[in-house]
């Protein structure tokens, strides 16, 4: 089976204006990284729309509308003190929540094996009801959900490497059964959640790092709980927040990753993948402010799921 790359044109109009992190160069920077001969073997395809059903699995029906309404005819409009939305985000952000639909469902049809959706507006930020840190809508615990419920998948992992906490993911994962999230990520830092006093045996795993945390010690945390918290839960699908902004070169954060280290850790959950189900994994783009850091950090990320 192959592996896919899931993106759309649509996500390079999300224009969050000058001096935002989350630019559009972030995405072209992600797909010229991509367009390397390395990468000949990529299935490439066009993400999905999301249909509404889909994110009111996961966000109030209400705040679907609200977000869908806010979406100016032209200029931007400040939904809060870091998000942003443009005449082209409407479509944008359906793209982005609908590629991890798409890329579940060609995995459970066994069109594909892996995909990786190179896709913005992030989306662990999301809450059920509130939008914040450059997100609209959940991506990932769209994809979960989707899985579970149109493909009868009973066990979903959600593994976060970006720097910053998914607070809007362990907010819809906190005690639904069959879901497993699981991040590492500085701490403290934005959005201020993610301390050890929030986990969940089988459900919520945070593994906080400190500011300064370097490749070994960050290597050393995942092989270890991470890892073991992951085979423990078994999952029959992988999704992963592949967020590149613990990066040392990174603006919004103090870990100091290289770019070999996204490619490890994306071997590390590759191989849980292959003992636990079918080397199944959906990858989506979330964090990564440094263009040379990001590019660098997705060509090893994407290099491990095609090995």
């Amino acid at each position: 089976m192959s592996t896919w790359l899931l993106t759309h044109d649509a996500c390079l109009t999300h224009d969050t204006g000058p001096g935002h992190p989350e630019r559009i160069e972030r995405l072209k920077t992600v797909l010229d990284s991509l367009d390397d001969p390395a990468f000949a073997d990529l299935q490439r395809h066009e993400a999905a729309l999301a249909q509404p059903e889909a994110l009111a699995r996961v966000h109030e029906i209400d705040y679907i509308q609200t977000i869908l309404d806010c979406v100016p005819l032209e200029g931007r409009a400040q939904l809060n003190a870091d998000t942003v939305v443009s005449p082209g985000s409407a479509e944008a952000a359906l793209r982005a929540a609908g590629a991890g639909i798409q890329a579940v469902d060609a995995i459970q049809t066994g069109e594909a094996r892996r995909v990786f959706c190179a896709v913005r507006p992030p989306g662990h930020h999301a809450e059920p009801g509130e939008s914040m840190g450059f997100c609209l809508f959940n991506n990932v615990a769209i994809a979960a959900r989707h899985a579970q419920v149109n493909h009868g998948v009973q066990r979903v992992a959600v593994v976060d490497f970006d720097v910053h906490h998914g607070n809007g993911t362990q907010a819809m994962f906190a005690n639904m059964p069959g879901l497993f999230y699981l991040s590492l990520h500085q701490y403290p830092l934005f959005p201020g959640t993610g301390s050890r006093q929030d986990n969940l045996p089988g459900n919520i795993l945070n593994l906080p790092l400190a500011e300064g945390t370097d490749s070994a010690a960050y290597r050393q945390q995942f092989h270890g709980e991470a890892i073991a918290a992951l085979i423990d839960f078994d999952p029959e699908l992988l999704i992963i927040s592949a967020g590149f902004d613990a990066a040392a070169e990174d603006p919004l954060a103090g870990l100091s990753l290289g770019a070999d280290d996204f490619g490890w850790i994306t071997d590390e959950l590759v191989a849980v993948a292959n003992y636990c189900c079918g080397g199944h994994i959906c990858s989506m783009l979330e964090g990564g402010y440094d263009l040379g850091a990001l590019s660098r950090g997705v060509s090893q990320h994407v290099a491990a799921l095609l090995r």
